[in-house]
C-alpha cells in the first residue's frame, strides 16, 4: 500500500489551508460590515449573497468533533453530516457559525428539516423550500422561494438587490464556476499532473475564498505552476467518486483509492462537478428566473426523478476515461442509498464499467475495511 499522507507540494499550500485561513479572514469580513451568510447546501444561490454586498460560506459539518454533543439532542442513528452541523452550531466551535448573520437551510432531506427547527432556537435561520422534482411546477415554486430569500436579505440588511446587482453577481459566479471547471479538467489527461487528493484540496479550498473575483486568476496561476512541476501520474486505474458530499473526515475514501494504486480523476459529488457544471444564463430579462433555472437543475438524489445526475455521470465517465465508479454513502442518507441501484445499473449496463458502493461515517474506525474493499475493487480493474 502506498502512503499518500504526506505534505502537499508548496504550490498547494494556500488552497489546502483555505478553510483554516478563512477562519482568520472571517473576522475581517464582519469588521468591514459585510453580510455573512452561512449555508449548508449547493442549492443556495450564492449570487444573492454577492448582490447584497456580502458573501456566503459553507458551514462546518465534516468532522466528528462535535457529534457527541449533537447526540444529546438528536438520534444517534441520524446522518453524521446533520449531527456534525448541529453540533458545531450549538457548541460555537466553528467561527463561520459564530459570525454568520443568517444561516440558510433547505429542504433536501427530512433529517435536516427537523434539525433546522432546533437550530433556529439559537441561530437566525431561514429554510428555503426546495421542490423535490425538476418539473415546471417545481421551477415556479423554487423561483418564488428565491424571491422570498431576496426579500428576507433586503429586510435584514437594509440593502436593495437590484437587477443590475444580480446581473453583476451572475457574471462573477459564472466566471468562478468556469474557472473551476477548467481547472479540474486537467484530470482528463493521460498523464495526470496531480493526485485526486491534491485536486480535492483545491476544490475545497476555493470555497473559502471570500473574494470570488480573485478565483479565476488564482486558479490560472496554480494551473501554470502545476504544469511547470512536470509531474506525471500514469498507469493507475481512473476512478470517479459520486454520492454524498465529501470533506475532511471522508477524505479517507480518496486516500483508500490512492493508497491502493488508483487515482481519483473526478468528483460528481456536491463539492465537485455537480454544483458547478451549469452556469446561469446571462443577459436575460429576468435574472431571478435564470438563477432558479440553473440551481434547480443540480442532480441531487433529493430530486425524483433525477435524470441530471445520470446525464452528468455519463459525460464525466467519457471525458475523464473512467475505469470504475465508487458511490460513497453517509450512514442513514436514504436518498443516495436508494438511488445507488440506478447508478449501479447505469455504470454496469450502460457504460460497461465496474461499480462499488461504500457506506461510511465521520469516524476513522472503518479505515481498514474501506482500504480492504477499495483495494479489492481496484485490483479487479
Amino acid at each position: 500500500m502506498i502512503d499518500i499522507r504526506k505534505e502537499l507540494p508548496e504550490i498547494f499550500d494556500d488552497f489546502a489551508d483555505g478553510r483554516k485561513n478563512a477562519f482568520l479572514k472571517v473576522r475581517d469580513v464582519k469588521e468591514n460590515g459585510n453580510p455573512l451568510i452561512g449555508v449548508f447546501c449547493t442549492f443556495f444561490p450564492q449570487e444573492l449573497a454577492l448582490a447584497i454586498g456580502g458573501t456566503s460560506v459553507s458551514l462546518c459539518s465534516t468532522s466528528d468533533e462535535t457529534i457527541s454533543e449533537a447526540e444529546k439532542d438528536l438520534p444517534r442513528n441520524l446522518c453524521p453530516l446533520i449531527k456534525s452541523s448541529y453540533g458545531f452550531a450549538i457548541t460555537d466551535k466553528c467561527p463561520f457559525f459564530y459570525f454568520s448573520d443568517l444561516i440558510v437551510g433547505e429542504t433536501t432531506c427530512d433529517g435536516k428539516k427537523k434539525m433546522y427547527e432546533y437550530l433556529g432556537e439559537t441561530k437566525n435561520v431561514h429554510v428555503m423550500e426546495l421542490p423535490n422534482t425538476q418539473s415546471e411546477e417545481g421551477l415556479v415554486l423554487w423561483e418564488k422561494e428565491i424571491h422570498k430569500m431576496i426579500n428576507i436579505l433586503e429586510e435584514q440588511f437594509g440593502r436593495k438587490i437590484t437587477k443590475e446587482k444580480l446581473e453583476e453577481a451572475i457574471k462573477i459566479k459564472n466566471a468562478e464556476r468556469s474557472a473551476v471547471k477548467d481547472f479540474y479538467g486537467i484530470m482528463k489527461e493521460e498523464e495526470i499532473p496531480v493526485t485526486g487528493l491534491e485536486l480535492w484540496h483545491v476544490l475545497t479550498g476555493i470555497t473559502f475564498e471570500f473574494n470570488k473575483q480573485n478565483i479565476p486568476e488564482q486558479l490560472k496561476e496554480l494551473k501554470e505552476k502545476i504544469y511547470s512541476e512536470n509531474k506525471k501520474i500514469t498507469g493507475r486505474p481512473r476512478i470517479l467518486i459520486t454520492g454524498c458530499p465529501i470533506g475532511a473526515a471522508t477524505e479517507k475514501v480518496i486516500e483508500a483509492v490512492e493508497n491502493n494504486g488508483g487515482i481519483v480523476v473526478g468528483y460528481e459529488n456536491c463539492g465537485g462537478a455537480k454544483a458547478i457544471d451549469r452556469n446561469v444564463e446571462e443577459g436575460t430579462d429576468d435574472p431571478v428566473r435564470a438563477i432558479a433555472e440553473k440551481y434547480i437543475q443540480i442532480g441531487c438524489a433529493c430530486m425524483s426523478p433525477n435524470p441530471n445526475r445520470i446525464e452528468l455521470l455519463n459525460r464525466l465517465i467519457d471525458e475523464y476515461k473512467v475505469d470504475g465508479v465508487i458511490d460513497m454513502h453517509l450512514q442513514a442518507c436514504q436518498p443516495f442509498q436508494v438511488e445507488s441501484l440506478k447508478i449501479k445499473r447505469f455504470a454496469n449496463n450502460d457504460k460497461n464499467i465496474p461499480y462499488i458502493s461504500v457506506e461510511t461515517d465521520y469516524s476513522q474506525s472503518d479505515v481498514g475495511q474501506l482500504n480492504t474493499r477499495i483495494a479489492a475493487f481496484i485490483e479487479m480493474l
